[in-house]
């Protein structure tokens, strides 16, 4: 398993762009968050089990496939509620469950204090949603409390990462793998990723 799996897409890079620009209004912003969210559906999900079932057609009878594996998305709030509806448009069976988690700031160690999960995600892909990956804290605190709970098919899905969160991660749960459209040049000394974007859950919810 590769540490991560960046999404090397043009359009997807074009979106990335338009979410760094310090211009870029919060309506846009959230609009990008979700659509970028769309792309990394689509990679997280594409080893998903299936089956078959026999349709009718105008035309004739055809063998199609439909996804078999239950999928739990499980963002961790705030700025991960932002990537649920993109998530949705290709997942709409999914459950979803949250995870209340923030960075203390002169620590920078995660603080759960809301934690919600549906009951029996033992066979279910559970899609963690962090669209940051900075120092990876957040994200290896919320991977072994979903471990805790039962899940053991876990993915972790982030719009930008940084070098120091991949590698936390990889550290404490090197089973689970990472999506990121792109992943950034590290951390500054207040833990931010740089370039990045700044605060994803402020610009996501018009709070700066």
């Amino acid at each position: 398993m590769k540490p991560i799996r960046e999404i090397h897409h043009p359009l997807a890079l074009e979106k990335i762009g338009q979410l760094r620009e310090h211009a870029t209004d919060v309506s846009t912003f959230r609009r990008i968050v979700a659509e970028l969210s769309t792309f990394l559906a689509i990679e997280c999900t594409d080893d998903l089990a299936t089956e078959t079932r026999t349709i009718q057609t105008p035309i004739a009878q055809a063998t199609v496939v439909r996804a078999r594996d239950e999928v739990v998305l499980i963002p961790i709030l705030r700025a991960g509620l932002g990537m649920v509806e993109g998530m949705l448009l290709w997942i709409p069976s999914a459950k979803v469950g949250h995870l209340g988690m923030y960075r203390d700031p002169d620590t920078l160690m995660p603080v759960e204090y809301y934690a919600n999960t549906p009951a029996g995600m033992n066979d279910s892909v559970v899609i963690v949603l962090d669209p940051m990956l900075a120092t990876g804290g957040s994200a290896t605190a919320a991977l072994g409390l979903l471990k805790a709970r039962g899940a053991k098919h876990i993915k972790l899905a982030s719009i930008i990462a940084a070098p120091e969160g991949i590698a936390k991660v990889q550290s404490h749960h090197p089973d689970v793998q990472i999506y990121a459209v792109v992943v950034d040049e590290g951390l500054n000394s207040h833990g931010y990723i740089v370039p990045g974007l700044g605060d994803a859950g402020d610009r996501i919810f018009g709070t700066l």
